[in-house]
C-alpha cells in the first residue's frame, strides 16, 4: 500500500518535469544609424524660385483710353516694339493748339522787332524821347518770352502725342500685362511687365541660424523640380541685410550661370550650397531624436557588437535644424539608436533596421 501511494505522488513530479521551458523573446526592432565622421561640414540644401534678375514695369505717360494691344502674355518682344496704343486725338488736338500758339507768338514778336527798329530810328533823329524807347524795347522782350513759352508748350504737345504709344524698354518676355482696349489709365499706372530673359535669378528665404553659412559670391548647385537629372550652377549676389519681419529669414538671391531653356520663372529649385569649414575637426552630427537625458546628461544609446544597447554619456554643442553637434563621448563608425530611445534598457538585446537614406 505504501509503495502505491508512493508511485502515485511521484506522477505530477515526472509530468512537470516534461513540461518544455518558455522561449525568451525576441530582439526588438530598433532604427539606426552609423555615425559618419566630420557630418558637421554637410552642405545646407534649401528651395528657392526661380525668377529674372531685372523686371520693367511700365505705363503711359499720360492719362488716356486704351484702342489697342499688340502683345500677350508670355510673348517675346524686343527693345523699342510697341507694346499698347492709345486714343491720340486728344493729344493731336493738344498739338495744333499749341502749334497755333507758335504761330501767333511769333506773329506778335514779328511786329514788336519792326516797332523796335522803327523806334530806334525815330530816336536817333531826336523825334522821341528815351523812356518811349525803352518801352518798346521792353516789349520786345515779353514778345520774345511769349514766343519761347509757346514754342515749349508746342514740344511737350509733341512729346505727348508721342506718348500714347507705350514701347518695350528692354529685350525680354512679357510677365504680366493689364492692357484691354476700350480701357482707361491713369499716367503711371503699371500696363505691363518686362522680364530680362539674359540673366536669371534664384530667390532663396535663409534661416537666421545659417546666415554664417552663406557668404558673398561663394559658389552653389542647384536642379530644377521638374528636371532631377540636369545640375546648375550659381553663385550668391546678393544678401539681404535685414530679416523678413513675417518669416524671420533672410532673402539671399543667387545668379543662375547655366540656365537654358527649360528654367522658366516661377519654378522650384533645389539650392545646395557650398559646405562651410567645420569650427572643431572631431564634431559629429547626430539627429536631436538620437539624444536623451538622464540625471542632467546627454545620452545617446550605443549598439554593441553583440546588438545590446549601453548608454553613453555625450557632451553636445549646438542645436541646428538638421541635427545636433556632438562635441564628445561618440566616434565615427559606432552605430546609435535614432528612434525610440525614451523606452531602450540598459543592455537590452535589439535588431538593428538602418535607417533608409535619401
Amino acid at each position: 500500500m505504501r509503495h502505491v501511494l508512493f508511485g502515485l505522488l511521484a506522477l505530477p513530479l515526472l509530468a512537470a518535469c516534461d513540461k518544455p521551458m518558455e522561449a525568451s523573446p525576441p530582439p526588438r526592432p530598433a532604427l539606426v544609424m552609423t555615425v559618419t565622421d566630420h557630418p558637421t561640414e554637410a552642405a545646407m540644401s534649401l528651395v528657392g524660385r526661380v525668377q529674372p534678375r531685372y523686371e520693367s514695369a511700365q505705363g503711359f505717360r499720360i492719362t488716356g483710353k486704351i484702342i489697342e494691344r499688340r502683345v500677350d502674355m508670355g510673348a517675346k518682344v524686343t527693345e523699342n516694339q510697341v507694346i499698347a496704343q492709345l486714343d491720340a486725338t486728344d493729344s493731336q488736338l493738344d498739338a495744333a493748339a499749341a502749334s497755333a500758339e507758335v504761330a501767333s507768338a511769333q506773329a506778335s514778336h514779328a511786329l514788336a522787332v519792326a516797332e523796335v527798329t522803327r523806334q530806334r530810328q525815330l530816336f536817333a533823329k531826336k523825334f522821341i524821347s528815351a523812356s518811349a524807347l525803352d518801352i518798346h524795347e521792353a516789349e520786345l522782350k515779353a514778345s520774345s518770352s511769349r514766343l519761347a513759352k509757346a514754342k515749349a508748350q508746342a514740344n511737350i504737345s509733341g512729346n505727348q502725342t508721342q506718348y500714347t504709344t507705350l514701347r518695350a524698354g528692354r529685350d525680354g518676355v512679357v510677365s504680366f500685362i493689364q492692357a484691354e482696349p476700350g480701357q482707361v489709365v491713369a499716367a503711371g499706372d503699371i500696363v505691363v511687365k518686362i522680364a530680362d530673359t539674359r540673366t536669371v535669378d534664384v530667390l532663396v528665404a535663409v534661416p537666421e541660424s545659417r546666415m554664417g553659412e552663406v557668404k558673398l559670391q561663394a559658389p552653389v548647385y542647384l536642379k530644377m523640380w521638374a528636371d532631377q537629372q540636369k545640375l546648375y550652377t550659381g553663385v550668391v549676389r546678393e544678401i539681404a541685410p535685414e530679416a523678413d519681419t513675417a518669416t524671420r529669414t533672410f532673402n539671399v538671391r543667387i545668379t543662375l550661370h547655366n540656365a537654358d531653356a527649360a528654367v522658366r520663372f516661377g519654378m522650384t529649385a533645389g539650392v545646395k550650397f557650398a559646405a562651410p569649414n567645420a569650427a572643431n575637426p572631431g564634431d559629429l552630427l547626430i539627429p536631436s531624436r538620437a539624444l536623451t537625458a538622464n540625471n542632467g546628461k546627454s545620452q545617446v544609446w550605443v549598439i554593441a557588437a553583440d546588438n545590446h544597447t549601453h548608454a553613453r554619456d555625450v557632451e553636445t554643442g549646438e542645436f541646428r535644424e538638421d541635427g545636433v553637434v556632438i562635441r564628445s563621448g561618440l566616434s565615427a563608425g559606432e552605430t546609435i539608436v535614432i528612434a525610440g530611445v525614451h523606452t531602450i534598457t540598459e543592455n537590452q538585446w535589439v535588431r538593428p533596421v538602418l535607417e533608409a537614406q535619401p
